[in-house]
Formats: structure tokens, sequence, C-alpha cells
């Protein structure tokens, strides 16, 4: 009678995290060698690191597109290899974005694209379009850049998020440019780059970077709890007025998905961060 390897154990045994729940917590990558005997069991090989995070996490951040573009093949493996209801954020390639010029951008933009993404499927969620720190506020530059995100994939539509590293983009011109073509902007909760709580677009999205190493969990309880409450507040339509703002916070809204990430700070945490988060998200639900 066959039996079963100690490593299907280790994935038969794993908890479900709820796909119910419009909130997504994840964190950026699955490869990382610090996560092995913390995060991924002993005794799982390397090529099922994925299969095992896309069960433990509802979602994962792709890092390694902002170095370049990789194959169809490569994008419908991952897929694949992930459950029902799992999605992948992606950061657009970085030869789009540190570009002179964004408004110059349609040319990659398309490549990347119409080059493969749809063999996601529907495991593709949110694209993000970071812009280095020394990109500066540039009013038509952006907005030529935003009319070349694409609204449609293969017959799904497309989101599309955008990361604002420079402090010119804390401007009340910047929240209504973003607005006008709906396209929301990162809570960037960082000691490094400039944090903008304002709501542009019809999802919120979080990268959370102040995980720190001497907690097991990344963040003390009290800020997980903090999280929760803000996340629920993004997906019920609010806006938590306690977030740094430049304008004023909206009023509320239609229900929104939202998409929170742990990423680097105190990496070996954050998938103990981002499980506490998406626990204490679905206990309240």
């Amino acid at each position: 009678m066959p039996t079963s390897s100690p490593t299907a154990d280790l994935f038969s045994n794993a908890p479900k995290p709820s796909t119910a729940s419009p909130i997504r917590v994840g964190i950026g990558g699955w490869n990382f060698a610090p996560w092995r005997n913390n995060f991924y069991p002993a005794g799982l090989v390397q090529r099922r690191e994925l299969e095992f995070a896309s069960r433990q996490l509802r979602a994962i951040e792709i890092n390694g597109t902002y170095y370049g573009a990789q194959k169809p093949a490569t994008y419908a493996k991952w897929a694949a290899e992930t459950p029902e209801g799992f999605v992948f954020s992606l950061k657009a390639p970085r030869y789009i974005t540190e570009g002179k010029r964004l408004a110059d951008s349609a040319r990659g933009i398309e490549g990347f694209v119409f080059g493969g993404l749809e063999a996601f499927g529907d495991r593709l969620g949110p694209v993000l379009w970071q812009l280095s720190p020394s990109r500066a506020f540039d009013a038509d530059d952006l907005a030529a850049f935003l009319e070349h995100l694409p609204r449609e994939l293969a017959g799904r539509p497309m989101r599309h998020v955008l990361e604002v590293r420079h402090q010119s983009f804390l401007d009340e011109r910047y929240v209504a440019l973003a607005r006008a073509h709906c396209i929301p902007t990162v809570f960037t909760d960082s000691p490094q780059y400039p944090s903008l709580g304002d709501l542009t677009g019809d999802f919120a999205y979080a990268r959370l970077m102040r995980s720190e190493s001497h907690i097991d969990s990344g963040y003390a309880a009290s800020d997980l709890d903090a999280w929760t409450v803000r996340a629920h507040a993004w997906a019920q339509g609010g806006d938590p007025a306690e977030l740094p703002h430049v304008t004023v916070p909206v009023v509320k809204q239609a229900p929104r998905d939202v998409y929170i990430y742990f990423i680097s700070s105190a990496k070996e945490r954050n998938p103990a961060a981002a499980m506490a988060l998406q626990q204490r998200v679905d206990s309240k639900a």
C-alpha cells in the first residue's frame, strides 16, 4: 500500500486560509533562505516553496518581474502551483518606470502586459508600478503614463496600482490626477518613503515595512490589531482618518478589495506577520 511522503503530509496538514474575505494579506516573493526551517518546514524541497506558501497566504507580490519580464510558460507554472482563490501582484519592470519620461513608456508597457501576463489567468492581481525615489511629480508626464495602462487583458479587467517615492507627490494635484484615472496609490508604511493615505482608486493596497526581528510575529500585537481595523475600514468603503492624508478623507464609498503586503525590513518575520494579520482579519469578518 502506498504511503504519503513527509512533504505530502506537510501540505495535508497546512491550514487553509479563508478566501471569502475581500482582504488579502501576503508577502514579497517566496524564495528566501531564512524562511527555510522557519516559515518553510524542515524537509520541504525548494521547488515546492511556492506551493506551500500559497496555502498559508492569500497573495504574494512578485519582485522578480521588477528586474525583467518572465516567459509566459513561467507565469503559467507559477499559477498552476497555487490554489483556487490565490492571486499574485506583480512589480512591473523597472526599465519601464525608470526611463527619462514616463510618457514615452507605451511600448514597454504593451510589451510587458501583452507579452504573457494572460498566462496567469485568474491568479493575476494588481500590477504595481513603482516609481523611483528620484522621480518628482510631473502632472503632464504622469497623466500620459496613466493613459497608457491597459484596463483589460484577455477579456479580464486589469488592475494597476502606483507607488510614489518622492515627497513632491504629497500634493492635492497628484491625488486629483490619480483619482481621475481611478488608479490606487500604495500606502507605503515606511520610515524612508512618503506615506500617502489618500484613496485614489477602487481598491486599497498597502506595503508595510516596519517588521522587527525581535518580535516573533514581526509586528507587535497592538500594531496588528490596528492594521486589522484599518483593513476592515478599507474593505467596508471607509478611509482611516488617522493615516497621513494630503486631502480630506473621503466619505464612505462602495466596499473594496484590500491587498496588504509585509515587505523588506525584518524580512525573516514577514510570513509570520502576514499570517497573524490574515488570521485577525478573518476572525473579525
